[in-house]
């Protein structure tokens, strides 16, 4: 439609030879004093001022120097705008198929049963139940968190994930004979509190699973614990951790990220104390 209207006026235009800059000139203020003489307080632009200055601007270079009434940036955002009506009355059509509700429903359940699953974890998961559906749909069907919302899980939820987790780890002192020890500590995840610690020279599996033994004693042993491949952990260790009811969680090798508490322990440990004082022996 726009280009018809512009193809009708440039015929008009060349039909009547109006090709100098001044009759343009003219033609365009002599439009605004007709707008400017409608109302005395603000003219009131119309749909036909707009189209004309929008097909105006199209075939005459210096339109900007004559115009008042607005701004050049005015006529600019009207193409624009009809560009954009233009487009949107071509497209009209069917468009995207609309969602079936048991789809929004069951995104809906899936994120508020588990709110730390973000888009692409309950795509896959609807993926793999048989449902058809991009991962963009799912972002957009998920329910918003509210802005006071807490970014996190509370310490009574980290607390209760922990309250049956402990984890094992040995780490060397160097005497001043030049000989190493061995530190065992054992950490419990509920306090992060050390419950258990022991120091050899000679570290045997029989020695690390005595104690085991006597950080749990009776019906206090953990559900869960974490430790890393070690060749001290043989079968003999891993057999009574299993009698006593306990499940091991083993790392990734050369992964202590992977058992971050009783690392950040050991770290302590050594940054205030071990690297300050020179150490005699098991004792001192």
């Amino acid at each position: 439609m726009m280009k018809m209207l512009g193809n009708f006026v440039l015929f008009i235009w060349l039909k009547f030879k109006v090709t100098s800059n001044l009759a343009a000139e003219n033609l365009a203020l002599r439009h605004q004093l007709a707008v400017m003489k409608r109302t005395n307080k603000r003219p009131k632009i119309r749909m036909v001022d707009r189209l004309f200055w929008v097909l105006l601007s199209r075939i005459w270079t210096p339109w900007r120097k004559s115009l008042i009434i607005v701004k050049p940036d005015t006529v600019v955002y009207w193409h624009r705008k009809g560009f954009k009506l233009f487009w949107k009355f071509k497209s009209k059509g069917p468009g995207r198929p609309q969602v079936s509700r048991e789809i929004r429903d069951l995104v809906r359940r899936m994120a508020a049963a588990n709110p730390n699953w973000g888009a692409p974890r309950i795509h896959g998961e609807l993926l793999s139940l048989g449902f058809e559906v991009s991962e963009r749909t799912v972002s957009n069907l998920m329910p918003r968190h509210p802005p006071n919302s807490k970014p996190s899980q509370t310490w009574r939820t980290f607390l209760k994930n922990h309250i049956n987790k402990c984890s094992i780890d040995f780490f060397t002192v160097p005497t001043v004979t030049f000989n190493i020890l061995f530190v065992l500590v054992i950490l419990s995840h509920s306090r992060r509190k050390v419950v258990h610690f022991n120091i050899t020279s000679n570290p045997t599996a029989e020695w690390t699973t005595q104690q085991i033994v006597e950080a749990f004693p009776w019906d206090t042993a953990p559900k869960y614990l974490m430790r890393d491949r070690d060749a001290i952990y043989d079968v003999f260790f891993c057999n009574r951790v299993k009698n006593m009811g306990i499940k091991e969680v083993v790392s990734a090798p050369q992964s202590p990220w992977q058992n971050p508490f009783v690392e950040r322990v050991i770290g302590s440990i050594r940054r205030e104390w071990t690297n300050n004082v020179i150490v005699l022996n098991k004792e001192i």
